[in-house]
């Protein structure tokens, strides 16, 4: 089987394609529209953007970086907040689906 030769793409082509992608339009469509690997485009925009993490990551970040440790606090408080929100949920879930939460888990 004979491979593809690579497809090189100009910093502008990506550019155009990133901004697509800010404004909200899906990875799948853009895709499609230009003839692209989905993985494609997550990789240019990685490559662009860096890593995403959560919110409550990069709000914890922030304060660490501003050297405030009281936004780093409340930054870390909503964050447990909402694991335990998300922990709740899957212990509910777990209950519908009639399985056992994992020992351990403080049930």
């Amino acid at each position: 089987m004979a491979s593809k030769p690579r497809q090189r793409y100009t910093p502008e082509f990506k550019a155009q394609i990133l901004e697509l992608l800010a404004t909200g339009k899906p990875v799948s469509q853009v895709a499609r529209e230009f003839g692209l690997g989905e993985n494609l485009l997550y990789n240019w925009r990685l490559a662009a953007h860096g890593p995403q993490g959560s919110d409550s990551s990069r709000a914890v970040a922030a304060a660490t970086a501003n050297n405030d440790p009281a936004a780093a606090l409340r930054a870390l408080q909503r964050e447990i907040v909402l694991l335990r929100q998300e922990n709740d949920i899957l212990k509910k879930a777990a209950v519908i689906l009639g399985t056992r939460p994992q020992p351990g888990s403080g049930t």
